[in-house]
């Protein structure tokens, strides 16, 4: 089973790029996207209805804002939307998909860099995914949690971290909520892959910061310890353009 997770920065836009059109998109499973800053009517049909997918989305209800969305191959046995808490769920930030074997939850977590209020906003977020998430491993079941994290969690996953010490994103509040996860029975299963490899999912638009390869892995996959055998690899697709992040997907074989 192939899931992929793209920040696509406005889904509008990619589609008017025809970045959809690539194996890497076309072929994969699962498809989670976070801030596609739409709602369904206001995309074409064929990018609502991508061919052999069916789409469910959760867009934000500011116009143009956030949202995210997942295309699948095989419906899900159930889905929520959001976290249940109003002040998150307003900005159309989580799908939870139920599938046979796991839990898969499509997030785009909060920025904060617009201040302290924010990055407060951005913790309880973490804190509040965390306790559904702590609910779920006592039940037995299995999680996958990918997007867009805003977070940095070490050093080797930006080019410039000593630069950005005191930027949101690379807070030390920030990374620890990441280290919160991994002490709760999730695997950073791409580290646990390549533990020394660098590679980034998201540059600024300026400076020419993807051409210099001045980046930041931000849009990742947590995965509950008990199913990261069944993994045989994690791909970024820093070759695939129409969005400052790339597509990231994960190769698991469940029974």
């Amino acid at each position: 089973m192939k899931i992929t997770t793209w920040n696509v920065n406005g889904l509008r836009a990619v589609v008017g790029k025809n970045a959809f059109n690539v194996p890497a998109i076309t072929s994969t499973d699962v498809l989670c996207l976070q801030e596609i800053k739409a709602r369904p009517e206001q995309v074409p049909d064929e990018t609502r209805e991508l061919a052999g997918f069916t789409s469910y989305w959760n867009p934000a209800l500011r116009p143009g804002y956030s949202g995210v969305a997942m295309y699948v191959k095989a419906p899900p046995k159930r889905l929520e939307f959001g976290l249940g808490e109003g002040r998150f769920d307003d900005e159309g930030r989580v799908i939870k998909a139920e599938f046979d074997q796991f839990t898969l939850y499509d997030i785009y977590f909060p920025n904060g860099q617009r201040g302290q209020e924010r990055v407060s906003y951005k913790l309880d977020f973490y804190e509040r995914l965390l306790e559904q998430c702590d609910d779920l491993h006592s039940k037995g079941r299995a999680i996958v949690i990918t997007g867009d994290f805003n977070t940095a969690h070490r050093e080797i996953d930006l080019a410039n971290p000593k630069e950005n010490e005191t930027t949101s994103g690379f807070l030390p509040e920030e990374r620890a909520e990441i280290d919160k996860f991994l002490a709760h029975g999730f695997i950073d299963i791409y580290r646990f892959l390549y533990p020394d490899k660098v590679q980034y999912t998201w540059w600024t638009y300026r400076f020419q910061a993807r051409k210099r390869n001045i980046g930041w892995r931000l849009d990742y996959f947590l995965i509950s310890k008990e199913i990261a055998g069944s993994v045989s690899n994690v791909v970024v697709h820093d070759q695939i353009f129409g969005s400052d992040h790339c597509p990231v997907e994960l190769n698991i074989a469940l029974e």
